[in-house]
């Protein structure tokens, strides 16, 4: 979150998670070790996404097998940011 603020993000919302996918929780001595991961939910501007982006795949090592993933939705409706000046009331009132 550190580096994705200094690329331009005003912050965010980190969830601890764990899930299953191609790399599977490991075993010691028959016990299953699952690690925990963050899930960074961070809202931007359209010109701030790739520089807050990047900021995270560089610091996370993203493009090392196994460390995460990252992408990219776009927010059509948001309710309960009104002191966000960039935030744009949506098409759906």
């Amino acid at each position: 979150m550190e580096d994705a603020k200094k690329a331009g993000a005003q912050g965010g919302t980190i969830f601890f998670a764990r899930g299953t996918g191609a790399h599977e929780a490991k075993t010691f001595f028959g016990l299953t070790l699952e690690t925990g991961r963050e899930i960074l939910l961070i809202l931007t501007r359209d010109d701030q996404t790739d520089a807050v982006l990047d900021a995270i795949v560089e610091s996370g090592k993203l493009k090392n097998p196994g460390a995460g993933i990252a992408f990219v939705l776009d927010v059509n409706r948001l309710i309960g940011l009104q002191h966000r000046k960039f935030v744009e009331v949506s098409d759906h009132e």
